[in-house]
């Protein structure tokens, strides 16, 4: 999904983005812990949530990538 920020990342940091859509009969309550699981599991954090005019909401989750660095 290409993404255009807001601010310029700091050098050296790069992120990965995944897209959920969660369909409008999903209560607050229950996305929050879908969320919530999805962070502590897998590392990602929330980047933004747009709520459409149908009821769903777009949800975008981040997380840094870590690259190693090969010493010597």
């Amino acid at each position: 999904m290409p993404r255009v920020d807001r601010r310029p990342p700091r050098p050296g940091v790069e992120w990965e983005f995944d897209t959920v859509t969660y369909a409008r009969d999903f209560s607050r309550n229950v996305v929050t812990k879908l969320l919530v699981e999805r962070a502590e599991h897998g590392g990602w954090e929330l980047d933004r949530v747009r709520i459409g005019a149908d009821g769903k909401r777009r949800v975008v989750l981040r997380r840094k990538i870590i690259r190693a660095v090969r010493t010597a």
